[in-house]
């Protein structure tokens, strides 16, 4: 487990444009990180980056492959390296397992699964080359628990854990760190933005943890290297349950 000092570091962050990316990109900032900011709103990331010194604003739809291989060129050949990529782009849905459309679920598993193997396989060959790094990517505690409706979604998040986890196997030997990041309910518009989607559930998630605690399980996971990391609400409820730290 290789934690990773922040200052003067290059950090690419998807899904940087609201919520808990743009939490993570102003604390990256404030401990000394120079953050390359990826989400498909230009104006927006135009914005952010005139507020955050040393930052770089790089449009990316991470539904787009090419699109993801050119957010990690650019940001390479603006810096000179990438000493860690933040995977934090995604989407939610819910929906009862009978009621989800078979579409909108492959698109949902492109966003939450794929587009984040693309990003790591195309900055892996990156940071190899540079002697390593680190990847932190953004799961759920939802994949902690059992959901009524909220199936699709953390099926993708429970793809990704995996994903992560033999991924941090694989690299450990090319000194790059790979680590998960699971926030609880956080205050942010991503209950809004979920496909299926009511009011109701969207309010919900105004009584959620804060964008910028969950930020700080970002900057928790880059600075310790390690494997998972928790927001407390989720730890509380596998303590309850006799999981991790009970």
């Amino acid at each position: 487990m290789q934690g990773m000092d922040l200052t003067g570091k290059v950090v690419l962050v998807t899904g940087a444009s609201s919520g808990i990316g743009l939490a993570a990109a102003r604390l990256l900032t404030a401990q000394g990180a120079r953050v390359a900011l990826a989400a498909r709103s230009a104006s927006t990331l135009q914005a952010i980056q005139a507020e955050l010194p040393g930052s770089l604003a790089v449009p990316t739809d991470m539904l787009e492959d090419l699109a993801v291989r050119h957010m990690i060129a650019r940001t390479h050949a603006h810096y000179g390296r990438i000493d860690a990529l933040v995977n934090n782009a995604g989407r939610g849905m819910h929906v009862p397992v009978m009621d989800a459309s078979l579409d909108a679920y492959r698109q949902l598993f492109d966003l939450n699964v794929v587009s984040i193997l693309n990003a790591m396989q195309t900055v892996v060959p990156l940071m190899r080359l540079q002697g390593g790094g680190s990847i932190v990517n953004v799961s759920s505690g939802t994949t902690k628990t059992l959901v009524p409706g909220l199936a699709p979604y953390s099926s993708t998040k429970h793809a990704l854990n995996n994903l992560t986890l033999i991924a941090r196997e694989e690299l450990a030997p090319d000194g790059i760190t790979v680590s998960l990041v699971h926030p609880g309910m956080t205050d942010t518009d991503f209950g809004r933005n979920s496909v299926g989607s009511t009011p109701d559930r969207a309010a919900g998630y105004r009584h959620g943890d804060s964008a910028e605690s969950a930020g700080a399980l970002i900057v928790e996971a880059l600075q310790t290297g390690a494997p998972e990391v928790y927001a407390r609400s989720v730890l509380a409820r596998l303590q309850a349950h006799g999981g991790p730290g009970a």
